[in-house]
């Protein structure tokens, strides 16, 4: 495997005109549980090193694509982490984030980026229009191999194809899709005759055996009127909803259209398909073995990440992002250890993270959707300690920012600063707080806290009552855009009970 590319040696690269990227960033990868949460799934963290698998998928992406021309589309939940992320790379990028209020597949999402990317071109103009959709959270290494099969796949998606990357079949993986290569195109592309996805064990070794399978990367380049033609083709209801934009914006008909991939509801059905053999090494980080295989090993085959102690352990995967793991006598096996859950497998056994997932999304588990640290667009909250009756949280509050003005129904807060200097309002009622002071907020009152300094704010909070879900909040303004009102409002009593937290 590669090396990923350095972000600050890839901007400011020019493609062909009218070229423009998607680049879709609303999965939750539970395979990579308990680090990857639904509030904060894989593509936003550093899995193998400092930068995360968005901001290395976006630096990729600009050494071929300009950033007035690239768009990220990913959940409404994540828009203001992948916002702070996309500004550290270029500020710029920070206006091309596009929120799906809900997810639904790949195909409407790349749908409301072609709203964006299109505007009011003509029919006629759109077949000079090249996009391409890319992954937020693969790893590819050998950036310049990727770059030439990208040119080359837009000189065939200009003569009409729509395009896909199959990366190199050299082991029976189950868990990714397969490409099966038919009549040579030439320069390395080939027709596509048939799709497969997630074979069986031994389907995945005799299509590796056959030599014409390629893994499916999820990249593909087409022109816009010719992807446009195959959704009014193969999925009406789809295209039915994005003709309609210019009378109803696209977003809200969100809720109202079916789930589709665009594998499935398109390029299985398409004939002009073709397929470049990548030259580029590829994994979609679809699961921990594929973290352990792409990571730097020590003398004994392990990968060790974090605070860990490992003793007479051999080819294991060993992560600790929470406290001191320590483990003695393991092979073959995956530990992963955040501050509020442990997960402990073989590696053989690594596909049943899935199933773990959803047992514990099944009996309603908290550690399904966030970690104890929650980001919010104004800074952090991180739950300390929780019983019958009460909950305790630090909350960190950054220079400049402030939480919405809100009440609760069924809980009374107390606030101490500890660090810094805060503004609070409480009621008609505005004042300052230096460290060491405290203040009472009864329920039903309404209240806002502010960082007005240039230092970060920290306050303990103290929670009390009989109901003390993050759904309990009835915002009256908020300077984020978020939502506003109450019980039967879309953030109310009848709501997912989703961390928020002001």
């Amino acid at each position: 495997m590669g090396q990923t590319v350095d972000i600050a040696q890839t901007a400011g690269a020019q493609p062909a005109p009218g070229a423009q990227a998607i680049i879709l960033a609303g999965g939750s990868g539970t395979r990579l549980w308990p680090l990857s949460r639904t509030l904060l799934p894989k593509q936003l963290l550093a899995i193998n090193g400092e930068k995360t698998l968005l901001q290395n998928t976006l630096a990729r992406i600009l050494s071929v694509f300009p950033a007035r021309g690239t768009w990220v589309v990913t959940n409404e939940e994540h828009v203001f982490e992948v916002r702070g992320q996309l500004r550290r790379v270029d500020p710029g990028l920070e206006g091309n984030i596009l929120a799906e209020p809900m997810g639904k597949n790949t195909l409407p999402a790349v749908l409301l980026a072609l709203d964006r990317i299109l505007g009011d071109v003509s029919p006629e103009a759109q077949s000079g229009v090249v996009v391409g959709v890319f992954p937020s959270d693969h790893m590819v290494g050998d950036v310049a191999a990727w770059k030439k099969c990208i040119e080359r796949g837009e000189a065939l998606a200009r003569k009409g194809f729509l395009v896909t990357f199959g990366a190199r079949a050299d082991t029976p993986e189950t868990g990714y899709g397969y490409i099966r290569r038919g009549a040579a195109l030439g320069d390395g592309a080939f027709a596509v005759d048939g799709f497969t996805e997630k074979p069986d064990l031994e389907m995945a070794r005799s299509m590796v055996a056959g030599g014409v399978h390629l893994w499916n990367t999820g990249m593909f380049l087409f022109r816009a009127d010719i992807f446009l033609a195959a959704v009014e083709k193969h999925a009406p209801a789809h295209f039915a909803w994005w003709r309609a934009r210019h009378e109803k914006p696209l977003i809200r008909g969100y809720g109202g259209i079916p789930e589709l991939s665009v594998d499935y509801g398109l390029l299985e059905q398409m004939n002009r398909l073709a397929v470049i053999d990548a030259g580029f090494d590829w994994d979609d980080l679809g699961n921990w073995a594929a973290v352990y295989r792409l990571g730097v090993k020590d003398q004994n085959g392990c990968v060790v990440q974090g605070d860990v102690l490992a003793l007479d352990c051999h080819d294991s995967l060993l992560v600790s992002r929470g406290g001191k793991l320590a483990v003695t006598g393991l092979r073959d096996m995956i530990v992963v250890q955040t501050r509020d859950a442990t997960l402990a497998c073989p590696m053989s056994r690594q596909q049943g993270v899935k199933d773990v997932v959803a047992a514990l999304a099944a009996e309603g588990s908290p550690l399904v959707e966030a970690h104890v640290t929650v980001r919010r667009p104004w800074g952090s909250y991180t739950v300390l300690e929780e019983g019958p009756g009460y909950k305790i949280k630090r909350i960190e509050v950054s220079p400049g920012a402030r939480l919405s003005l809100q009440m609760h129904h069924h809980r009374s807060e107390h606030w101490v600063v500890i660090a810094g200097t805060a503004e609070v309002q409480l009621g008609e009622r505005i004042f300052l707080l230096a460290e060491n002071q405290s203040v009472d907020i009864p329920k039903t009152t309404e209240h806002r806290l502010s960082n007005p300094g240039k230092v970060l704010v920290e306050i303990i909070e103290i929670q009390s009552g009989p109901y003390l879900e993050e759904d309990d909040i009835v915002r009256y303004d908020d300077v984020y855009g978020r939502r506003v009102g109450g019980a039967d409002s879309p953030e109310g009593d009848a709501a997912p009970k989703r961390p928020d937290g002001g």
